[in-house]
C-alpha cells in the first residue's frame, strides 16, 4: 500500500472537534466552549498525531495539549496577547531580531498542529512574513547587517513550506558570507514524520550552513519508532538535533515523565535543550506551573540523569539578551501560579 504524502496527511488533520471526541470514544464530553475557543485560536490535529492518544482517555496528555476548552475564554491578569515582545522584536520583512549574533524569520503562519499553549496563538502573521516578494526584502535585511552569523527559521512552523520554497530560502542564505549557521525551530516531525521525506533531508545534510534542527516534543508519549526513523536521515547526513519542550500542568509536570522523556530522546538521537516554562500568553494560564514547583521538579531531573540528558529550565523575558534560567529569572517576573 503506498503511504500518503505529507501534504496529504496534513490536509486530512482533524478541524473538528467532535469528530476528533468522536473517534476517541469521548463524544459525551463535548462543550460548546470548546468551539467558542476554537474561534478565537483554530482547531487542528493531525490523524498521526491523533492516533497516539489514548481511547476513551479525557486526561490523555496529548489530547490536554490541543484540546479547547473554557479556560481559554478566561482572562488572567499577566497574561498578555504578546508575552515576548515579538512585535517590538520586528525589525520588517518577518525578521525579529532579539539576542546578539543571530535573528528570527518568520516563513509562515501555517502550523500542522494548533498547540493550545502556543505563545504565538494572537501573532497578526499576515502582516510579518518573510515569504513575501519570494524573501528577497528579508534577505537584503540580512546581507546588510554582519552582526548575523546564525538565522532561525520559525512561524508557524517553518517545515510546513514545501521544499522547493525551502531549498530558495536556504541556497540564498548560503550566500550571504557572515551567515554561519541555520536553525530550525519546529513540531512537525512530532505530529507529522512524513513531513521528513529524503528531498528534505538531502537539502539540509547537503548545506554548506552548519545546520541544526530544535524539535518540539513534550511527553514520551509522542516519541514513536516512526519519529525515530524519520529523523534518523538528518543525523546521518550531520544535522544537529536538539528539543524542547514546555511543561504543561498535569501533562508532563512530574519527574517520571521527564525523565523518560529525556531518555526516550536520546535514544532517538536528541539531545534535550530547553524545558521552557510556559509564556504568559492570553489563553493559556491553565496550564501554567508555579515556579517553585518547577525548580523542584528540576532538581529532581537533576539526581536521575547525566548532565548531558538534563535540559535547562528556562523563561524568555521580554527585553531580555538571552533565555534565562529559572533562578535568575524569578526575581525580574513574578511567577505565575495556577
Amino acid at each position: 500500500m503506498k503511504t500518503e504524502s505529507w501534504q496529504a496527511q496534513l490536509s486530512d488533520a482533524y478541524c473538528d472537534i467532535r469528530e476528533l471526541l468522536a473517534d476517541l470514544g469521548l463524544s459525551a464530553h463535548y462543550r460548546p466552549e470548546m468551539a467558542l475557543a476554537a474561534e478565537t485560536f483554530g482547531f487542528r490535529v493531525p490523524r498521526y498525531f491523533a492516533a497516539l492518544m489514548k481511547k476513551a482517555d479525557i486526561h490523555d496528555p496529548l489530547l490536554l495539549q490541543v484540546l479547547p476548552t473554557a479556560a481559554e475564554l478566561q482572562p488572567v491578569p499577566g497574561f498578555s496577547r504578546d508575552p515576548l515582545g515579538d512585535m517590538a522584536a520586528h525589525e520588517g520583512n518577518g525578521i525579529l531580531h532579539k539576542y546578539s549574533g543571530r535573528v528570527l524569520l518568520i516563513g509562515t503562519g501555517a502550523c500542522a498542529i494548533n498547540c493550545r499553549y502556543c505563545f504565538r496563538r494572537h501573532f497578526p502573521y499576515s502582516d510579518h512574513l518573510a515569504l513575501k516578494n519570494q524573501w528577497q526584502p528579508a534577505l537584503q535585511q540580512l546581507q546588510q547587517d554582519t552582526g548575523i552569523h546564525e538565522v532561525i527559521l520559525s512561524g508557524g512552523d517553518p517545515l510546513s513550506l514545501g521544499n522547493s520554497r525551502l531549498e530558495t530560502l536556504i541556497k540564498a542564505l548560503e550566500q550571504i558570507p557572515h551567515l554561519q549557521r541555520l536553525r530550525i525551530h519546529t513540531r512537525l516531525p512530532v505530529v507529522l514524520p512524513a513531513r521528513i521525506d529524503r528531498q528534505l533531508s538531502e537539502l539540509l545534510g547537503n548545506t554548506t550552513l552548519a545546520t541544526s534542527m530544535v524539535i518540539h516534543a513534550n511527553h514520551p508519549q509522542e516519541l514513536t519508532e516512526e519519529l525515530k526513523q524519520a529523523l534518523y536521515p538528518l543525523r546521518q547526513g550531520g544535522v544537529t538535533l536538539l528539543n524542547q519542550s514546555v511543561l504543561l500542568k498535569n501533562i508532563n509536570d512530574d519527574a517520571s515523565t521527564q525523565v523518560l522523556l529525556c531518555e526516550s530522546l536520546f535514544a532517538a538521537g536528541v539531545l534535550p535543550y530547553y524545558l521552557h516554562q510556559l509564556d504568559a500568553v492570553q489563553g493559556a494560564a491553565h496550564y501554567a506551573v508555579d515556579d517553585q514547583a518547577a525548580l523542584t521538579l528540576h532538581r529532581r531531573m537533576e539526581r536521575q540523569l547525566p548532565g548531558y540528558l538534563l535540559p535547562r529550565l528556562v523563561r524568555e523575558i521580554e527585553g531580555a539578551r538571552s533565555k534565562q534560567t529559572l533562578l535568575r529569572s524569578q526575581n525580574r517576573k513574578k511567577c505565575f501560579c495556577r
